[in-house]
């Protein structure tokens, strides 16, 4: 078989290099998806210049704006260097012969490279003497390249969803394509995108700016853009939001409602924003905050504005895609809609009203949460159990703000509200809603706020419920989804995972570790899997799949361990290995090892452990080689009498602080065990011939083992390098 080693060039020829520029125009691609699709440009042109070598490590940068995706870099090699390589051809044997004359095998050899057989060379090899040639293989032009390069890396950026139209020629994009803009030091590629070639011409705003306009360079594209009404840079957007909408809230002596994510979608929804301010009745003040912010938010998008006090304002800031309104005749329009979301917004408020809360729950019975899972009503019962569940547990425990009853209520109302009309209408009000008819209908404030917050978190940024009962039918409720969807066999798979149960376990793990609630997640995931088999008894829910959900919620707990806890990877195995059913424990055994991890003996112990495990692992079956227990009267080394008995008086010492969750001090005990282990290692072998020996010392090293991995398994732990 041939092989092919590149070797350096030897062309000396000084290369030049020019700036890559690329804009790819289409319709108005969905806010939410252009940082990220930028992102992806960025990462997939900067791989395949650099396995083109066409850089010398300068990054690609790209971003984006609603009608367009740009990417530049600065220094892109205008041809691909030259490569002298070594090809390794046929055996010696078999290209000459015995009077070292070369055969046919060695001139077809030649041939294919376009040399004379007197420019092959022999070369030693591991496997023999095989016949080389070396060849000169020119870099090709940067254009040509990049002229294949881009198509490829526009057709591999991964859109959320994607869509075909006419003249696409097969690709696969957001949106359809409108105009290409490829330059390489200023001259446009030869080069197609969705049957679209080519040029130098941009566009400008759609309104406001020129169709078409001619652009060399970077610079020059985003200086022309800018008098055309397109702030293509993010940056530049984000600055004249933000200082739009600081003025004109000063300018009412008002403060503008905090809310980044707004700002975010903003930017990417306008390619020249512009900020207004407009007004709404005072009267609507009366509905709750919530509702007016959600409104105005979520189907506006416009920034509620508050007073010094804090109280909402009867005004809105909204960011238009235009200069200026002079006229004002946009701001009506827009108030005027606002009017209308609120009118219906008040209509429900008032009409959902007429009958308390309770009232909702029968309704519940004819909306399906899964179809193996039965109705919302059903799951409102699961919940209920399993929220009492919770509260009796953890007031046993001796925490007294575990109130079975609130739990109980609570978790009966926090679904009842996904019937009324303000949640069908403004859906993004679930949960709240319900909270804040609890409230105006009189129910207990720990059980309003608990049905209120019940969703929460549903990501790791976002807050936890306020009390111990939000927090009981919270997890509750993520827990039923869980158990549920992994034993209809609705577990998630790759990017799909259309109920959000990767979610729901980070929610789950970031209550129990901020609250820090004593749950088993094992006993956890049983009495959830109880309600679900007295839901439907075919629904059986086994041992396999329990596990399954375990071990899901102990790799979210993972996540949150090594992303928002900061602890290193080692520490986290390491810990988890030993056991992590409470994730609370779990977190003090990392934050004890982290600490610990710094004394003098503590890796060197980490690595002997490491030691032992792989003398065990070597050793086989336990059954082969183990006694019950040590048997003492067979040592024969001082040394081992010597771990046996630090070992046992360790271990007493570590069992007590133990109980007391006292892991620092139990591991600078044990720590404290390397002299007798590096005694050991060095003065005995463990593999006796004597059976009886061998096997008391293998028992030996089994019960160290075990003893001391119940905190974390040691053998995880990487040594620093030295």
């Amino acid at each position: 078989m041939k092989s092919e080693a590149p070797t350096h060039s030897n062309n000396n020829t000084k290369r030049e290099f020019a700036q890559f520029f690329l804009e790819v125009g289409c319709e108005e691609i969905p806010a939410g998806m252009i940082c990220g699709a930028a992102k992806e440009l960025q990462i997939i042109l900067n791989k395949y210049l650099a396995l083109e070598k066409l850089t010398d490590g300068t990054e690609v940068i790209a971003f984006g704006a609603p009608r367009r995706l740009v990417a530049t870099c600065p220094h892109v090699w205008l041809k691909q260097e030259d490569i002298q390589r070594q090809i390794t051809g046929p055996p010696k044997s078999a290209a000459f012969d015995g009077q070292n004359a070369p055969t046919r095998v060695a001139q077809g050899f030649a041939a294919k490279y376009g040399v004379g057989v007197e420019k092959l060379f022999v070369v030693s090899t591991p496997r023999g003497e095989y016949v080389a040639v070396e060849q000169l293989v020119a870099g090709r032009a940067a254009a040509e390249r990049l002229a294949e390069i881009v198509p490829r890396a526009i057709a591999e950026i991964p859109w959320p969803k994607t869509m075909y139209w006419t003249g696409a020629s097969g690709l696969r994009f957001i949106r359809p394509i409108r105009w290409v803009v490829a330059l390489l030091g200023g001259r446009a590629l030869r080069l197609e995108i969705a049957g679209v070639a080519a040029g130098a011409a941009t566009t400008g705003h759609r309104f406001l700016g020129k169709s078409s306009i001619a652009v060399s360079s970077y610079n020059d594209y985003l200086g022309k853009l800018e008098k055309n009404y397109v702030l293509a840079l993010p940056a530049k957007r984000h600055e004249k939001v933000d200082r739009e909408l600081s003025k004109l809230a000063a300018g009412k002596g008002l403060r503008v409602h905090a809310d980044a994510a707004l700002l975010e979608l903003v930017v990417y929804l306008n390619e020249y924003p512009s900020a207004i301010l407009g007004n709404f009745d005072p009267t609507y003040l009366e509905l709750p905050e919530e509702i007016l912010i959600t409104v105005m938010r979520d189907h506006q998008k416009y920034f509620a504005l508050r007073r010094r006090d804090g109280r909402l304002a009867p005004n809105f800031l909204a960011v238009i895609n235009l200069d200026r309104d002079a006229k004002g005749l946009v701001c009506a329009g827009h108030e005027r809609v606002l009017r209308a979301r609120f009118a219906d917004a008040k209509f429900f408020w008032e009409l959902d009203q007429k009958c308390r809360l309770a009232d909702y729950l029968p309704k519940l019975a004819s909306v399906v949460f899964q179809a193996k899972l039965g109705s919302y009503g059903e799951k409102v019962e699961r919940i209920r159990a399993l929220s009492r569940w919770f509260a009796e547990q953890w007031f046993a425990r001796g925490i007294q703000q575990a109130r079975v009853a609130h739990a109980d209520r609570a978790a009966e109302l926090a679904k009842c509200d996904l019937v009324t009309g303000l949640v069908r209408e403004f859906t993004e009000l679930q949960g709240i809603v319900g909270g804040l008819y609890a409230k105006a209908q009189g129910e207990p404030e720990e059980v309003c706020w608990a049905v209120y917050d019940h969703y929460r978190p549903t990501g790791l940024d976002e807050p936890t419920p306020r009390n111990l009962t939000g927090a009981t039918v919270s997890i509750a409720d993520k827990l039923d989804t869980l158990v549920g969807c992994f034993a209809v066999g609705l577990a998630p798979t790759g990017s799909s995972d259309p109920f959000g149960l990767r979610r729901a376990g980070l929610g789950v793990v970031k209550i129990i570790l901020e609250r820090k609630l004593p749950v088993s997640l094992s006993e956890s995931i049983s009495a959830a899997a109880r309600g679900l088999f007295g839901y439907s008894p075919k629904l059986k829910v086994t041992p396999e799949i329990e596990k399954s959900v375990g071990d899901f919620l102990v790799e979210r707990a993972r996540y949150v361990f090594l992303e928002r806890e900061g602890f290193a990877y080692d520490e986290i195995n390491a810990v988890l290995a030993a056991g992590a059913d409470d994730l609370v424990d779990a977190q003090d055994r990392i934050a004890a090892v982290r600490e610990i991890r710094k004394t003098r003996n503590f890796e060197p112990l980490a690595v002997s452990f490491k030691r032992v495990r792989k003398i065990l692992e070597k050793a086989g079956s336990e059954k082969k080689w183990r006694f019950p227990a040590v048997r003492p009267e067979l040592f024969q080394e001082e040394a081992e009498r010597k771990l046996h008995a630090a070992a046992h008086r360790v271990a007493a010492e570590a069992q007590g602080h133990k109980k007391v969750r006292g892991y620092r001090e139990a591991l600078q005990g044990i720590a404290k065990l390397r002299p007798e282990v590096d005694e050991f290692f060095d003065r005995v072998l463990v593999m006796a011939e004597q059976e009886d020996i061998r096997r008391n010392r293998l028992t030996l090293l089994a019960e160290l083992l075990s003893e001391f991995s119940t905190i974390a398994d040691f053998s995880e732990i990487v040594a620093a390098e030295k």
